[in-house]
């Protein structure tokens, strides 16, 4: 049975620790503490198993993971998607660090840096799609 104990609102911002797990999760899938304690170690730091599987266990108190304990080996997955996750999160940066001016990230995000042919495309595609609405 797949479980997940909220003690916070839904859409809690994750930690860095936790983002990675989370990053893992959306990429792998639902998985054990082993097999992200294992990517962590190989993908982006080393890290104790203990530790992986203890902030595993805190994020489904939180609600950030379910946790199928109906197999000898429990299986954790993320409740909320990746696209919504990193959403949140950039609206956050945005609130807080360019007083809710995207535009203040974009521009940012993209000083002294040389576009490509191909993102100046995007780029223009996606201001042509937001003049339309």
């Amino acid at each position: 049975m797949a479980k997940a104990i909220s003690t916070k609102h839904d859409a809690q911002e994750p930690t860095k620790s936790e983002l990675e797990i989370l990053q893992i999760l959306w990429q792998a899938g639902p998985s054990t503490a082993r097999f992200v304690n294992d990517h962590l170690n190989e993908q982006v730091r080393p890290v104790i198993y203990m530790s992986t599987l203890k902030l595993m266990q805190i994020m489904v108190e939180k609600g950030m993971l379910t946790k199928d304990d109906t197999k000898a080996k429990h299986v954790y997955a993320a409740v909320q998607e990746e696209a919504k996750t990193k959403k949140a999160l950039l609206n956050t940066i945005v609130d807080r660090v360019f007083h809710g001016s995207p535009s203040d990230l974009v521009m940012q995000l993209l000083g002294g840096k040389k576009l490509t042919a191909e993102e100046k495309k995007t780029f223009e595609a996606l201001i042509k799609k937001l003049e339309q609405q």
